[in-house]
């Protein structure tokens, strides 16, 4: 069992690094460069990014944390180690409400809507989009690194 949970804290770490490192890269690079960008360059290239992302190896670093965290939390329980396992569950709930559901409400459909819009006022189109996709992005920014610290002082406090 220790081996187990071993396994499962750290691949639950590289999949909320690589969680955080994305939502963390959009916020500091992607948006704020396309931001520069002429409009229409920028919504085209959302659109294909979006595209893009949608890939098998995304999939399973912004969906992995929640289950990777909440196995870890579980079995840290089972080892009668209660603080490292509430902390890693309140990671995997943090996570789930902070990037999944965010995602699937805001984000997703933003992209959804940007791609649907066939309108050639491309000012309009990444003004309406840019700002609040960032924000909310912000949002999972901190949710998936609050995630992150919260699994890393579990594992101390498994540890220590």
């Amino acid at each position: 069992m220790l081996i187990v949970t071993l396994i499962a804290a750290f691949l639950n770490l590289v999949l909320l690094g690589a969680a955080f490192g994305v939502f963390f890269t959009y916020s500091n690079s992607v948006v704020p460069g396309l931001d520069h960008a002429d409009p229409e360059t920028a919504v085209e290239a959302m659109r294909r990014i979006n595209i893009a992302i949608i890939n098998p190896t995304f999939l399973v670093a912004f969906i992995g944390p929640v289950l990777t965290a909440a196995v870890t939390g579980a079995l840290l329980l089972g080892l009668d180690e209660d603080g490292a396992g509430y902390l890693h569950l309140a990671a995997a709930v943090g996570y789930l409400v902070g990037c999944h559901v965010i995602t699937g409400r805001v984000n997703v459909p933003l992209n959804n809507a940007l791609e649907k819009d066939t309108s050639t006022d491309w000012q309009r189109r990444w003004a309406g989009f840019s700002p609040r996709w960032r924000r909310w992005n912000a949002v999972r920014t901190i949710t998936s690194g609050l995630s992150l610290l919260l699994c890393g002082i579990g594992l101390y406090v498994w540890g220590g």
